[in-house]
This record gives C-alpha cells, structure tokens and sequence, in this order.
C-alpha cells in the first residue's frame, strides 16, 4: 500500500490549524505552530490559496479559511481518541519516571486533562481527569500555548494569574519561555503552579505535525529536577520518547 503523502498531511494540518485560530495567521506564525519552514509553509498556503481553501487578508497578508472550504465544516480530534491512543503509553511513562503522567489538550483557552496516571506509590492522590488547568503556569500548558497562537495571544494579552512567586504573568518572559519550547520541543515549569512541584512535557502531534495535546510529568522539584534546578534529562528523554510513541499513533509519523 503507498504511503502517507507528506504534502497533503501538512496541507491538512495547516487548514486545521487556520480553523481552530481566533484569528488570521501570518506565514511565520504558521511555521513556527507546525515545525514548518517558512519557504515550505509558504508554498503551501499558496496552493490552497489557489483551489479556494484560503484566503489572504490584502491589508494584513495574513490568512485565515477560504469560502470555498467552509461549507465542507470543521473537524478536530476527538478527546477520546487522544486518551485512549495515550494510554499505553502514560502508564508505562509514570512507571519509568516514579512520576505522575498527565495528558491534556486546549479546552476554550484551559487545559483539559483528558488522563491522568497516578504516581506509583502508595501516597493519597485525587484523580484530575476533567480538571482544567491553567495553560501558563503549567508545562502541560505552556507546551500547547508554545503551538497554538491564538491562544497564547490571548493568554499574552489579558491578564495571566499568578498562582504562585514564579508564575510567569509578565508577557515578554511568557513569550519568551514559549520560544524556548518551540526551539527544544519540549518545556518545563518548577514552582509556578504549585509551591514544592515541577513539570515536564512534550507535544504529542497528529497527521501533518498539527499539534492535537500533550503529555507530561510532574512531581516534587528535588525529583524532577537537578541541583541547577533544571529538569533532569533522563525524564525529559522518558517524556519526549512517550509523546513521539502517541504521536505515531495519531499519524504524526515525524515524530
């Protein structure tokens, strides 16, 4: 049987990407939510530029879904398919790490945890499937802000919370840390959720690299992290190695 065709998967993602925007997009803002170069996402856009599927704004240059695609409708990943393509692989994370896993995609600007997998001892834990949680001041979060632009500027330009001394309110500190994430594919958070707690996690990606979750660990900093206060590499190699897992999964064949 032939293969997945490269292009078309990242056509497709770049139409769901437009889609789930509050906005029009710009070629770099596209790039950089889909791992893209800028030359190759621009090529793209062009293409379903031409068949109708988009349309450019003349005064911005950015661009958002064509008429000739809004009668087909929108779709996006049900939250039942990333838990249930996840859970082989969240379970085996919390064993390996002696961590708690957490699985979340971006619910009207919060992070619904979709699974959730207890830290393997025998300490009182309270199930957070369901829970939403802040995306800035959780790694969860701030991976899922990091590659999708609309809601990282709508977190940006309102008024972030700050749970903690070392949440990040201040937007150029958020952007940055965000910039961060996109370069290394992978981010953290130590304190700013919770006081004694840390976080790590990587995006799980789906057909053409569009980012549909992710998946992470959390636990106390002393565990997570090393003296330096950065993560360990061992877990971020153990998060980064489960989210390629349910990545494949999901057809995100890259990753």
């Amino acid at each position: 049987m032939p293969g997945q065709v490269q292009s078309i998967a990242r056509a497709a993602a770049i139409l769901r990407l437009l889609a789930s925007s509050s906005g029009r997009l710009g070629i770099g803002e596209i790039a950089r939510s889909l791992d893209l170069p800028k030359g190759t996402a621009h090529g793209i856009v062009r293409t379903l530029q031409d068949v109708g599927f988009v349309e450019q704004d003349k005064t911005s240059g950015k661009y958002q879904l064509g008429a000739a695609l809004l009668h087909l409708g929108t779709s996006y990943l049900d939250v039942n398919e990333l838990r249930s393509r996840s859970i082989n692989w969240a379970d085996p994370l919390a064993v390996r790490s002696g961590e708690a896993v957490r699985i979340g995609t971006l619910l009207e600007g919060k992070v619904l945890v979709v699974h959730h997998v207890f830290r393997p001892d025998d300490t009182l834990q309270t199930l957070d499937v369901g829970t939403l949680l802040p995306p800035h001041a959780t790694a969860l979060g701030k991976v899922l802000l990091a590659y999708d632009v609309g809601a990282a500027n709508a977190v940006l330009q309102g008024e972030p919370e700050p749970y903690t001394r070392r949440t990040l309110v201040a937007p150029r500190s958020l952007a940055k840390a965000l910039g961060e994430i996109r370069d290394h594919g992978w981010g953290f958070e130590v304190e700013e959720m919770t006081p004694g707690e840390a976080g790590i996690a990587v995006p799980i990606r789906g057909y053409g690299g569009l980012v549909v979750g992710s998946i992470g660990l959390s636990g106390p900093v002393e565990r997570v992290c090393t003296a330096q206060g950065s993560p360990r590499p061992t877990l971020v190699a153990y998060v980064r190695d489960a989210a390629r897992a349910v990545s494949r999964d999901l057809g995100g064949a890259r990753w």
